[in-house]
């Protein structure tokens, strides 16, 4: 069962609109920079729809009702079958006329994925959210012994070559079968303007990559995803990975790297001192922005984040980015929760806790802070930064402790020397 949300307003103001489940909102500790994001969910075979007007779920019968009644209208086109008088050929057909010039527009609304703040003891702007390179543990040699990827990390990408069916495995690419993507972390079938990608339509479980699609992949711990497209989204949507064109896969920024993998500035890790496995999911950025690039740690085990430099990564309308972790409950692993969750799971984008990774100014800054506003849930276990870092930064019962008193919000600090840790415990 593949599932979608569709978003609906009243008529007189814009319209019923095909949500794609995989945008949320980047939480940060302070000031958060909101941009508008239009896009509808690609769609193959049964889906389950839920349906929300005004921040509140209403049924499928409401929905229709409220539709015929002209109440309320589609902007996209409905879902074929789902209401027999309103259905159009499918979800990413043309919205209907309406006399609202908003009308044909919803708003998803989302933080820039730059997670960068203010330190209680420095001076300068520090991201709250990153992720760093790879660190040799068992749990990333049963990864890279079972055919899912990773080798060749550092090879040059065959360049229009191989063909779309294929998936990079030899090329640092991780194979995430999990995902029912044909290994992809992402896919997104791009429709490119003058200036700008003015349609995004983002693949789903069940489907692979295809003629013009960008096609998105996880690299191991440590490495992060070199290729996106100089275009990108015309309202702020980021798109990612390389692109599916002639029946081949192709670089979508071979000026920054030959590679489909890059490394980060390094200096950050992961350690399990819980009694359980953990996964850490770093979003899927630039792309979909799903949560679903894992780093799986056994208890006792260490393992790189990756750490962005934000003087050559990723930029989001000319400001740095940097990455962002989900950590989810002790005894959940990677398969389990790098993926899409369900309200109350405290898992992938419901998990309670976020890590900020991130290298700027010659600093590497890191944080934890509460998955705001997505989720209220306590996190059942202790974090902390461990390491020569300026300040305490530590989780728990619930309160983000640092040098400046305890909150509910989170703590960022910043690296002073060697590697910091984050250290995760019952």
């Amino acid at each position: 069962m593949k599932a979608s949300i569709l978003a609906v307003t009243a008529a007189t103001t814009a319209s019923v609109a095909l949500a794609q489940p995989h945008k949320h909102q980047h939480a940060r500790l302070h000031e958060m920079n909101k941009r508008t994001q239009t896009e509808t969910t690609w769609v193959s075979g049964p889906t389950a729809y839920a349906f929300v007007l005004d921040g509140q779920t209403i049924s499928v019968d409401e929905v229709c009702d409220g539709v015929a009644d002209n109440k309320l209208k589609w902007a996209d086109g409905a879902p074929a079958g789902l209401c027999s008088t309103s259905v159009s050929a499918s979800p990413s057909s043309a919205a209907p006329t309406t006399s609202s010039a908003s009308a044909s527009t919803s708003e998803i609304v989302q933080s820039a994925a730059a997670f960068y703040q203010k330190s209680s003891s420095a001076t300068s702007e520090a991201p709250s959210s990153t992720s760093q390179a790879p660190a040799a543990s068992s749990s990333w040699a049963a990864w890279n012994g079972s055919g899912l990827g990773g080798q060749g990390v550092d090879s040059p990408f065959p360049d229009g070559e191989l063909d779309c069916s294929t998936f990079p495995s030899e090329y640092g690419a991780l194979s995430l079968n999990y995902l029912g993507m044909g290994g992809w972390s992402g896919l997104q079938h791009v429709t490119f303007g003058a200036s700008a990608i003015t349609d995004i339509v983002t693949g789903i479980s069940g489907d692979t990559c295809t003629e013009g699609m960008m096609c998105s992949y996880a690299c191991p711990p440590g490495y992060q995803k070199a290729q996106w497209p100089t275009t990108q989204g015309a309202t702020g949507q980021s798109v990612g990975g390389i692109q599916c064109k002639g029946g081949k896969l192709h670089l979508t920024n071979p000026d920054l790297s030959k590679s489909l993998c890059m490394k980060g500035k390094g200096g950050v890790e992961a350690k399990n001192s819980a009694s359980g496995v953990v996964a850490i999911c770093r979003t899927d950025y630039p792309g979909t922005e799903s949560e679903v690039v894992p780093v799986e740690l056994q208890s006792g085990e260490t393992n790189e984040l990756t750490n962005p430099d934000a003087s050559s990564y990723y930029t989001w309308q000319g400001k740095p980015t940097s990455a962002q972790y989900y950590l989810n409950p002790i005894g959940k692993n990677a398969e389990q929760a790098c993926q899409w969750g369900t309200a109350g799971s405290n898992m992938g984008n419901w998990a309670p806790i976020n890590f900020g990774v991130g290298h700027k100014d010659g600093k590497t800054w890191l944080s934890i802070f509460q998955n705001k506003p997505t989720t209220s849930s306590l996190y059942e276990g202790t974090v902390e930064i461990q390491g020569d870092v300026s300040d305490k930064c530590i989780y728990k019962n619930g309160q983000y402790c640092g040098a400046a008193g305890c909150n509910a919000d989170g703590c960022t600090v910043s690296v002073n020397s060697g590697t910091a840790t984050f250290v995760v415990s019952d």
